[in-house]
């Protein structure tokens, strides 16, 4: 199930750029462990999925993950071979902005070297550099 809004103010949006440290989202919320993008990189809701799916098979469903991005940016592409100008073109996929030090998924219920397999496996299916982190003790 690749994830994308019901629904949404506008159609289409503007590319934007990717840049600087995320407001927020940026300690452990949920879990124990976590998996922090290290870049600024624009994710598609297929690579999330990918992703997701690449920890739960490597936990064989065991623990509970959390998906701390949601792709909410209509991304459009024009067909191949067709002429500048004549508007927009249609929305292709939908994609998520992600700023430095994002956490993009998190597990709890698992042991640490598991999370870490889990995590490792994640990260070679996403277009930007992460790193495990771990919930400090009394953490707020």
């Amino acid at each position: 199930m690749i994830l994308s809004p019901k629904k949404t103010k506008y159609r289409k949006a503007f590319k934007g750029r990717v840049r600087g440290i995320t407001k927020g989202g940026a300690r452990i919320a949920f879990g124990e462990y976590g998996l922090k993008a290290i870049g600024c990189v624009r994710l598609t809701a297929r690579q999330i999925e990918s992703a997701r799916k690449a920890i739960n098979n490597y936990l064989k469903r065991a623990g509970k993950l959390w998906i701390r991005v949601f792709p909410d940016l209509p991304v459009t592409k024009k067909p191949a071979d067709v002429r500048m100008g004549s508007g927009k073109g249609s929305v292709e996929f939908w994609g998520a902005r992600i700023e430095c030090g994002r956490i993009l998924f998190e597990l709890s219920g698992v042991t640490k070297d598991q999370a870490a397999g889990a995590f490792e496996r994640a990260a070679a299916k996403l277009p930007v550099k992460t790193k495990f982190v771990e919930k400090i003790g009394g953490d707020i």
